[in-house]
């Protein structure tokens, strides 16, 4: 098992709407500076377009930092998959997270299931593992569909059981149906709070240990330590006032995020 941060935990950080976007190389080397064992590239397209130069010097930074590289995307499409199976082997990247739908297909059971078909050998052959990340725009109930449909060991989920509030299903039902199938863990704190006049809530992120995610009892049934899955820091920072002020919180939640996992993880 290993602990680390994903590109969401640099969110705003790697984005358009701060001066000086953070690149790939500058994520990664800070993920070690912190004591990240892994850094996953996840839904960042621009990785798509580096060289096989650029995707080598990538990895071999990576392995000289002592840092595991793992990949994201979204959609279940296999030309897509395929792609990002190829980029994998390239970072030597053994776990593929990505999701349901994709912003040119949200597919049936049916057709994820015809897609993934054409695909999922390859992935078995690479030994590289495909996980379905839980999330609001598909119930958790699909997804498991799909993934016991093949019942392959290089198919599974990624937990994310803050996604899935969205959707009204309760983190602690979606921990429990998905625990003998998780391959990745996503991890992030999540809280309600009143919106201005008292009139409705926001569901937002917040530092780890703050918000309600139960994470004690998430490790405790998914068991990741001895089931070698990867616990992987995101966040669900709000923009505040500018691109200083967003950017210096993120920073700190990330430390924060990185040092509490680590901490209970000893």
């Amino acid at each position: 098992m290993a602990i680390g941060l994903s590109t969401y935990a640099y969110f705003w950080r790697h984005s358009d709407r701060v001066p000086v976007p953070m690149g790939l190389d500058a994520m990664l080397e800070q993920t070690a500076e912190l004591g990240g064992q892994v850094f996953q590239i996840c839904d960042y397209p621009k990785i798509e377009k580096l060289s096989a130069e650029s995707l080598e010097k990538l990895r071999q930074r990576a392995e000289s930092l002592g840092v595991v590289l793992e990949l994201g995307t979204r959609g279940l499409k296999a030309d897509h998959l395929g792609l990002y199976l190829n980029l994998a082997k390239s970072l030597d990247a053994k776990i593929l997270r990505s999701m349901f739908n994709s912003p040119d297909l949200r597919p049936t059971i049916a057709q994820a299931q015809q897609q993934l078909s054409q695909i999922l050998p390859d992935f078995e052959r690479s030994e590289v593992a495909l996980c379905i990340e839980t999330y609001e725009q598909v119930p958790t109930a699909s997804n498991l569909e799909v993934v016991k449909h093949f019942n392959s060991p290089w198919l599974g989920i990624c937990l994310d059981p803050a996604n899935c509030v969205a959707a009204l299903e309760a983190p602690k039902e979606v921990i429990t149906l998905t625990t003998p199938y998780v391959l990745n863990l996503h991890v992030k704190d999540f809280a309600f709070s009143r919106r201005d006049g008292w009139v409705g809530f926001t569901f937002a992120g917040c530092p780890l240990g703050e918000g309600l995610l139960d994470y004690d009892a998430m490790i405790a049934e998914v068991n990741p330590q001895s089931r070698g899955i990867n616990q992987i820091i995101e966040h669900w920072l709000p923009w505040q006032e500018d691109a200083d002020a967003t950017c210096a919180m993120e920073d700190a939640w990330t430390r924060h995020n990185l040092d509490y996992l680590l901490s209970r993880n000893a």
